[in-house]
Order: structure tokens, then sequence, then C-alpha cells
């Protein structure tokens, strides 16, 4: 009675603390009596008992027998070896594969034949398993093979592993290295003091370089010594500490230093000797730097000068070759056919040929007028002469000399608020307002309106001169006083792009200023503001 008493408890503890699956299977009835309910739930049923009605697992030894047949012969065997051990694979409710050991074992107790079946789950296992294969796998790629030679040693300095590198290093085969001192690696001379250091960082370890601010070397298996460089790290497994040595040979790198350090000392003599040059050429270099500063600006403004004179010479000559191109040829087409109108009643025609020859002659002289204005204004000699003026009378006069270049139906409407006379150089106010007049006709169409307004206050004479013609390009305003300059859009209309220059600088030598507003295909207007002083008639 103890016995069984006992051998319940026992039981009942085993199912209840155990993390496999436990189960009592019964031999006579062929099915499972009992099952913890960590088995229950390894398997996919929510309690024991769901497991004990479910005939396809209660009945089964968890192995899949084809046949009845088999089932017996494995219980059979079972019960003539008493213990039976296998790994299995089995499903779970969900669907998924679980590896499994297998444990049965035979049970009799009151004349009864039992089988304790216990199942481990392997899944953990062999999940382990992998993890420890890439974990060798990651050990082989970063020690193994590793471009560095690494040396791990025990904590009585003994060699415990070695890296392929650090075999072909220090000229060991194979693993002759193991279990030999780390010492065999230090050179003689030194090998003394290298094992205090050791002891001392077995005290204290750290991650570190050694050698600080000395030079290391390392003694191969030949005995021969060579540069290195050597960082230390360490790690502890069952309460042993290991050290692990990280060595470059730097063979290459010194002898890298020694050439520089040779290249260094020739460098410092030859300086020595350039700067005892530079020394005594300093002075007459000082010298000579003295006078090209003194020339230096002298220089600047020549080669600007004659930059300038060479650009100026090509525009001029470009310019010159087409505007004179168009009237000689008008003087020669002319001449010729005059030489066809002997007869007198052919006055006429002749007469016709002569008014194109007399238009052409003068807008050569115009042109040449042009020319020899900016060579005068060049050279300083025109100067402003200024005389009381009749501003209407003289802008009425210039009117009516400008009748004979207007196109059809094309008309010059004057607005002028100014009484009395105004202190200015005619000549020159006039040879202004003549060349905006031309420009603004030039480039108007016919039955355009080009209109001059005026305005006198006690300070300032205001003169604008406006059309209605093809208008200026933003981008070309900003050039249209400089000289020989003309505007992208009247490229093939004659002109020299010197009228707006001469303007510029007439305007100048009159104390005013002149701006220029304009809109492509609406038109031009230039305003021209010149000073105004009332002067008695003495």
């Amino acid at each position: 009675m103890l016995s069984t008493l006992f051998s319940t408890h026992l039981t009942d503890l085993l199912f209840e603390e155990s993390d496999d699956f436990i189960g009592v299977y019964d031999i006579a009835s062929e099915q499972f009596i009992r099952i913890n309910q960590v088995g229950a739930q390894m398997l996919g049923f929510h309690t024991e008992q769901d497991f004990l009605t479910d005939s396809n697992w209660s009945k089964s030894l968890l192995i899949c027998a084809q046949t009845k047949e088999h089932q017996q012969q494995l219980i059979q065997s079972v019960l003539q070896q008493g213990r039976l051990e296998r790994e299995i694979e089995l499903t779970h409710q969900n669907g998924t594969q679980l590896w499994c050991k297998l444990v049965i074992i035979h049970l009799h107790n009151d004349s009864k034949d039992y089988f304790l079946i216990r199942l481990r789950n392997l899944v953990r296992l062999h999940q382990a398993e992998r993890e420890l294969e890439q974990s060798v796998l990651r050990y082989e790629a970063v020690f193994t093979n590793a471009t560095i030679g690494i040396i791990v040693a025990d904590q009585r300095g003994r060699v415990v592993s070695v890296n392929r590198f650090a075999k072909e290093l220090f000229g060991y085969p194979d693993d002759e290295l193991l279990g030999q001192s780390i010492d065999v690696l230090v050179p003689t001379s030194v090998s003394h003091y290298h094992e205090r250091l050791r002891e001392s960082f077995m005290k204290n370890p750290q991650v570190r370089a050694m050698g600080h601010n000395r030079d290391l070397h390392a003694r191969r298996k030949d005995e021969s010594v060579f540069p290195v460089e050597v960082s230390l790290s360490y790690f502890r497994l069952d309460d042993q500490l290991y050290t692990v040595s990280y060595i470059i040979d730097i063979t290459f790198k010194k002898e890298a230093e020694r050439e520089l350090l040779a290249h260094r000392d020739r460098i410092e003599r030859l300086n020595a000797d350039l700067e005892q040059k530079v020394a005594d050429r300093t002075h007459a270099l000082m010298n000579t730097l003295e006078q090209l500063e003194r020339s230096k600006d002298e220089l600047a403004i020549a080669l600007t000068a004659e930059r300038e004179l060479g650009e100026l010479k090509s525009r001029f000559v470009s310019m010159a070759s087409h505007e004179f191109r168009t009237p000689l040829t008008t003087i020669l087409t002319s001449a010729t056919l005059i030489e066809k109108y002997p007869n007198t009643d052919q006055q006429d025609k002749r007469h016709k040929h002569l008014q194109r020859i007399h238009a052409s002659v003068n807008h050569l002289n115009d042109i040449l007028e042009e020319f020899l204005s900016v060579g005068r204004l060049e050279e300083g000699k025109i100067t402003a002469n200024p005389v009381a003026v009749d501003l209407s009378a003289l802008l009425q006069d210039i009117l009516g000399d400008m009748q004979g270049m207007l196109k059809t139906q094309q008309t010059i409407q004057i607005d002028l608020n100014c009484t009395g006379k105004i202190w200015v150089d005619p000549s020159l106010l006039r040879k202004v307002i003549v060349n905006l007049l031309s420009n603004a006709i030039k480039y108007s169409g016919e039955r355009s309106v080009v209109t001059i307004t005026g305005q006198c206050t006690a300070q300032s004479i205001m003169l604008a001169v406006s059309d209605q013609g093809v208008g200026i390009s933003p981008e070309d305003q900003q050039h249209l006083f400089e000289r020989f300059f003309r505007a992208k859009n009247v490229s093939n209309t004659p002109g020299t792009g010197l009228g707006l220059h001469i303007v510029a600088r007439y305007i100048d030598l009159l104390g005013g200023t002149v701006a220029l507003q304009s809109e492509l295909n609406k038109g031009t207007t230039v305003t021209l503001t010149l000073p105004h002083e009332n002067y008695s008639a003495d």
C-alpha cells in the first residue's frame, strides 16, 4: 500500500513538473489512459481529455504503424527489450512538423503491463545546432581566414589557437605552435621584460595597443626578427582568462618611413641651399618688383586701350564696309543708267537717277560726319558754347529739315511747354534732336506718329522723343550707348551704331543726362534732361 501510494505521488510529480510529453499507455486496451497537460499542448490539444478522446492519437504509440499487426510487433518488441528509443517526426494539430525523441519504457504493476512514454521536442535542439553551425562559420570567416595574425593564449601564456596567417607569418607549420609559450615569438633580448608585461596584463586586462611610443619586434621560428604592430583583447571562458593578440607585419611600412626620413634629410639640405640662394636674389627681385609695380598700372591701361582699339577697329571695318557698300552701289548703278538716257526728252529719267545719286552722297556724308564726330569727341576737340536759344524756333527749323525723311503718312508732333529762351549750345542740341528723330523715323512704320515733348522748369529742361517703332529688347538696352552697337532686331536696317553714342557724349558736354525706355513692337522714348538757368538778355 505504501509502495502504491509512493508510486502514485511520484507519477503525479513527474506529470506536473516535466516539460516533455509524459503518457501512460495501457497495453491490454492498447490506448493511452493518461498524459500530462504539457504533452497535450505540445501536440496541439487544449486538454488531456481532448487527446484521450481522439482515437487516432490515443490508440497509437506515436509511431506511424501502418497496420494493427505492425503495432502488435512494436508492442512485443518493447516488451521483450524493456525499452525503445528513436527520433520521430510528428504532425502538429496545426499542420506543422515536430522533430521529437521518443522513449518507451515497459512498466509492470499489479499484474498489468503499461508503457511509460516520454516525448521530447527537438526543435529547439535543432535550432541550437544550426546556430552553432552558423557561429562556427562566422568564426572561420573572422578568425581562420583573417588577413592579420591572430593568436590566442591561456592564462599561463600557452598558445591555444593560431590562425593560418599567423602560422605563415611566424613560419610554424600546421599546429606546431600550439601548447608553446607565447614568449617564443618575442625576441630573446626582451623576453624577460615581455613576461612581466604579460603578467601585468593578466592582472588588469584591457583592450589596447601594445608598445606605446616604442618599436615592437617579433621573432620567427628561424630566429629572424621583424617589426610588428600588436593589439590586445581578452575573453573569459569557464572562469579562465584568455588573451587575443592581433599582429601586423610592418616591415614595408618601416622601410617606407626610413626612405621618407632619408628624403627629408636631403630636402632639408636642399632647402638650406635654396634659402641662401633666395636670400641672395631677394634684393634684386625686390628692386625688379618695385619697377614692375610702378609700370603695372600703366601697362594695364595701355593693354585695355589697345584691346578696346582692336575691337573698335574690327567693328568699324565690318560696319563701314557694309554701310558704304549700299550708297556706293546706288551711285554706280544710277550713273550707269544715266548714260542710257542721252536724249532731251528723257530728262525726267535722268533727273530721277540724279536724285538717287544726291541722296546716296548725303547718306555717305552723314556716315562720315558720325565717324568724324566720334573722332573729335575722343580727342576732346568738341566743346559746348551755350547761347540764348529759342527752343520752339529751333524745333520748327529741325522739323522742316526732316520732312524729306518721313515715310508715307508718317508725322511728327510737337508738344512744348517752354516760354522764353534757354541757355544752350544750339549746334550740339540740334545734332542730338536730329539724331533721335532720324532713329524714330527709320525704325517706325508708315502712318506712325513721332512725338517731341518738352517741359521747362526753373532748374531743368526736359525733352523727350517718342516713336511707335520696333522697340528694343531689355538685354540690348544696356549696350545701346556703346560705340558701334546695334540691337539684334534691327541688324538688317542700315546704320552705324554710333548715333546714340554721340547723343550721350553731346548731352554729357551740355551737362545733362539721357534715359531710354522701350518695349518690343510698341516703341521707344528717349528723354533728355538739361540744366536750365534764366539769363538776362544782356
